[in-house]
């Protein structure tokens, strides 16, 4: 075990049952456990699987690449449109993962296969993102915007683009689109 997943669970006020017991399931598959963004993480040859986390109305297995999966029990919630491989399976209590036990374990060995088997997630291309119209007149005002945009990793591409248009109002694109270019310039990324 993870020292650092030790002190995340101890720490936990609200889930700490629950990670603790959808830990020891993790950890029944035989996957390394792991600390990685703040998180337990349960790997495979060194592969994210799945990840322990918790919100404010419910906690949660995130499989990395739950989109390859299947879910004959209807369990695996996709978060967000934004969210290309990623699942999430939910809970509200310690009953709700006594009782999914041996389908959690289940699900968990088919992530495994999933990375023994090499599968990968057909993203969506950073081209195929829509650019708000308010950044598009940036890009076209400035070549060294532009280039600067374009030598950034697809990654952060797609982090600017959907943050931009995920403002409903002009005024917030606009806003948002300010505050960043600078950092676009420097090459940072949205959270950098």
């Amino acid at each position: 075990m993870h020292p650092k997943a030790d002190a995340y669970i101890a720490k936990e006020k609200q889930w700490q049952k629950e990670f603790e017991l959808m830990r020891s399931i993790a950890l029944e598959t035989g996957m390394e456990e792991d600390f990685k963004w703040g998180h337990p993480c349960y790997t495979y040859n060194g592969v994210n699987v799945t990840l322990i986390h918790g919100f404010k109305e419910y906690c949660a297995f995130l499989l990395f690449k739950g989109a390859l999966m299947g879910d004959p029990n209807g369990i695996l919630v996709h978060q967000s449109k934004n969210v290309q491989s990623a699942r999430q399976i939910r809970f509200t209590n310690v009953k709700e993962i006594q009782k999914l036990k041996k389908v959690l374990l289940s699900y968990l060995y088919e992530a495994i296969e999933v990375e023994k088997a090499g599968l990968k997630v057909a993203l969506k291309k950073t081209s195929e993102y829509e650019v708000p119209e308010e950044f598009q007149q940036q890009l076209n005002k400035s070549a060294k915007l532009k280039k600067a945009f374009e030598a950034l990793t697809p990654g952060r591409q797609r982090a600017y683009l959907l943050f931009f248009s995920s403002a409903k109002q002009a005024k917030t694109r606009e806003a948002r689109i300010e505050k960043h270019l600078k950092d676009i310039l420097a090459g940072k990324g949205l959270n950098d």
